[in-house]
């Protein structure tokens, strides 16, 4: 992986509806901002980030999320999940994320991506059917 891209950025939005509530994703109970939500807005982020940055035969898959959600998010409300690299091990890159809503910081952790091959990886995933 190349040391270049260390410090690259990134965003995604996504404002809360219904479908992304924790009551609609059973995650919870409230019709606030599920953290399965939040933590796929960060991992959009992180992705699209690398797939801009890797030749077209590479792709990343997501294998750590370490991130807490420190305050609710209600209906109707934006929501923005930054990420930014600040490792890469070989063929891991580690990033640092954050998220806010039109308000305050909502949430806030550490995401690991891998990168691999996308025809081998998709054969190996298809061989278990």
């Amino acid at each position: 992986m190349n040391e270049n891209l260390i410090g690259l950025t990134n965003a995604a939005e996504d404002t809360v509806t219904e479908a992304n509530t924790a009551l609609a994703l059973r995650s919870g109970s409230l019709k606030v901002l599920a953290t399965p939500a939040l933590i796929r807005l960060i991992e959009v982020a992180a992705s699209e980030l690398l797939e801009k940055n890797l030749p077209p035969e590479l792709t990343s898959v997501g294998i750590l999320l370490d991130v807490k959600h420190t305050a609710p998010t209600p209906l109707g409300m934006n929501v923005r999940a930054e990420v930014r690299i600040v490792a890469i091990d070989g063929r891991k890159v580690i990033f640092d994320a954050v998220a806010f809503d039109e308000v305050d910081e909502v949430g806030r952790g550490t995401h690991e991506r891998f990168i691999v091959d996308r025809l081998k990886f998709q054969a190996k995933a298809d061989s278990k059917i």
